[in-house]
């Protein structure tokens, strides 16, 4: 196994969060914080002990050298952090919606100017692990760097997670997403999707069904969450489908829970050195996103090892 850290790559922001229960219509305050979700997914790393690195581009103003600064404290390795003058940093409007699931509307500016020139600097041969999305995808040259990230790993068998995040205001349509994916879920050994990413891409309506569409994938392991409705998960070398609920807790804020789920189970899956999850395994992960939904803002919220471990044994 490879001894450098997870990589993480992709989009970094900074959230515009709804205070309340209001939506771009009614709100009329904004809380500022620092996200996007390979980001939040390397802080979630560090703060559970995994060495995790973050590749992605910031613009040369005042919330690029708030986020580099986040990172520099959280331990996140910033070494392959690109910074830009071309484009201001990017940002991401988020609220609630009817059902108390994070929404989201991305206004891409300086990330999508990550490059294959900065991918090439990111030390992917030696990584333990990469992270990406589909964020990335839905411009140039940032969709041009995901797929060089995936043909390094490929080439040096990195194990690839990765995590869908559909946002539709960046897709025209259905078919220009669809496209967009695939390559991802061929170079994927791990895929976690929520679902709504499943309904935006395949008009799945159920877990049976985004795991019916990820059956035909090639990922080991494919992970089918619904917020306070439970997860899916399919192991692929045995062809079984688990379904577990979730912990119930007063939610506060959802931005960030998958985010916090994504990384949990990542640590346990290289402890693992990439088996199948176990019941001890998902429970750990569904823990993370559970306590990540209990106070605001992404990064706020993620919990350490200490505090998943605390909940999981006051439930048991």
């Amino acid at each position: 196994m490879a001894d450098g850290p997870v990589l993480c790559i992709g989009e970094c922001l900074i959230d515009l969060i709804a205070e309340g229960e209001g939506d771009l219509l009614s709100a009329d305050r904004f809380a500022i914080r620092e996200g996007g979700a390979p980001m939040n997914a390397a802080v979630a790393l560090a703060r559970l002990g995994v060495p995790s690195a973050f590749c992605g581009v910031v613009g040369a103003d005042p919330f690029g050298e708030r986020i580099r600064r986040l990172l520099d404290e959280e331990g996140v390795d910033t070494g392959p952090l690109g910074v830009t003058s071309e484009a201001d940093t990017s940002l991401a409007l988020a609220w609630r919606d009817a059902r108390g699931d994070g929404a989201f509307r991305i206004l891409r500016m300086a990330d999508r100017l990550l490059s294959p020139e900065h991918i090439e600097r990111a030390a992917i041969p030696s990584a333990a692990a990469l992270v990406v999305g589909s964020v990335a995808l839905a411009a140039s040259p940032s969709r041009a760097a995901i797929e060089r990230a995936l043909a390094i790993a490929r080439e040096h068998r990195v194990p690839v997670i990765v995590d869908v995040n559909v946002r539709p205001s960046l897709w025209p349509d259905r078919a220009m997403l669809r496209a967009a994916c695939e390559p991802l879920f061929a170079a994927a050994t791990v895929v976690k999707m929520s679902l709504d990413d499943a309904r935006e891409l395949w008009g799945a309506s159920t877990h049976d069904e985004a795991v019916a569409e990820l059956r035909t994938r090639s990922a080991k392991v494919n992970v089918v969450t619904d917020g306070a409705r439970g997860v899916a998960i399919h192991d692929a070398v045995n062809d079984t489908v688990r379904h577990r609920p979730v912990y119930a807790v007063r939610a506060i804020d959802p931005t960030g829970a998958g985010d916090a789920f994504t990384a949990a189970l990542i640590s346990r899956l290289i402890a693992r050195n990439w088996e199948s999850p176990d019941q001890d395994d998902l429970a750990f992960a569904i823990a993370a996103g559970a306590l990540a939904t209990t106070q605001p803002g992404a990064i706020t919220a993620l919990p350490n090892a200490e505090a998943i471990a605390a909940f999981l044994a006051a439930r048991t």
